[in-house]
């Protein structure tokens, strides 16, 4: 299925910037520059939800968080759970970002159970896969993201079309390198193929890419046929880059 008859999708993630002057002015003027023919969220830390959730109210863009707990409840200091991203009006929440996989340690399982329990809550989990250079320069590509995929594959099950999915290669992640079209596509296009075994419908759901994405390369990786948007680190810190990016979405 054509990427156009999907409509694009773009995720701002924070990461841990931000302040509380700082994200009004931001929000404002991201909400200001609505409407968007693309979808629009920001995933921000998890002490601004509640503003984020009273600014962005009745605006065209959507929120989210950067990962909640396996756990639904318990004794495990410092998590948050999908419940309580769920009360703060979150849409989305990032599972499995690479920086979360390297220094946190988590395992293809531990962030296939994630996106199961963030599904239970109503939460549309991001699930995010992708390769490191050494991966890459070793032609392992292919292989890590499938098998990335494959856990969350075998733990969902038919609930698999539910969730989107969002390929970063580690190794254009705050870089300023960016993998080519024909590369990004390459790998989407691969986790379509992934998808629709599992399936039907695959064709209907989102693949974002992410790595590097700026308003002047956003358009021409948007238009490749599997891609169906971004999820965006530095660039969305910035209202201006990130506007632009969301248009580029049309």
């Amino acid at each position: 299925m054509p990427s156009m008859n999907r409509r694009k999708l773009v995720v701002g993630n924070w990461k841990m910037n931000g302040t509380r002057v700082g994200n009004v002015d931001l929000l404002g003027a991201l909400r200001e520059a609505g409407p968007y023919v693309a979808e629009v969220a920001v995933c921000a830390p998890f002490p601004y939800l509640a503003d984020v959730a009273l600014s962005l109210q009745g605006a065209d863009v959507a929120w989210g968080a950067q990962d909640c707990s396996a756990h639904e409840s318990g004794a495990y200091t410092g998590e948050v759970s999908a419940p309580m991203l769920a009360e703060y009006g979150c849409r989305y929440v990032i599972v499995g970002h690479s920086e979360r996989r390297a220094y946190h340690a988590e395992s293809d399982q531990l962030v296939a159970d994630k996106a199961k329990v963030a599904l239970a809550h109503k939460l549309t989990p991001i699930v995010c896969v992708g390769e490191t250079l050494a991966e890459r320069e070793a032609g392992q590509t292919d292989a890590v993201v499938k098998r990335q995929m494959s856990a969350v594959i075998h733990t969902l099950g038919h609930c698999i079309s539910q969730v989107v999915v969002a390929y970063e290669p580690v190794w254009a992640i705050g870089t300023g390198k960016t993998a080519t079209p024909e590369q990004a596509q390459a790998v989407h296009a691969l986790l379509r193929a992934q998808l629709k075994a599992a399936s039907e419908k695959a064709g209907e759901m989102k693949i974002l890419y992410g790595g590097s994405v700026k308003p002047d390369n956003a358009a021409t990786l948007f238009a490749q046929a599997d891609i169906d948007g971004g999820l965006i680190g530095g660039a969305s810190l910035k209202a201006a880059d990130f506007i632009a990016i969301c248009r580029a979405g049309a």
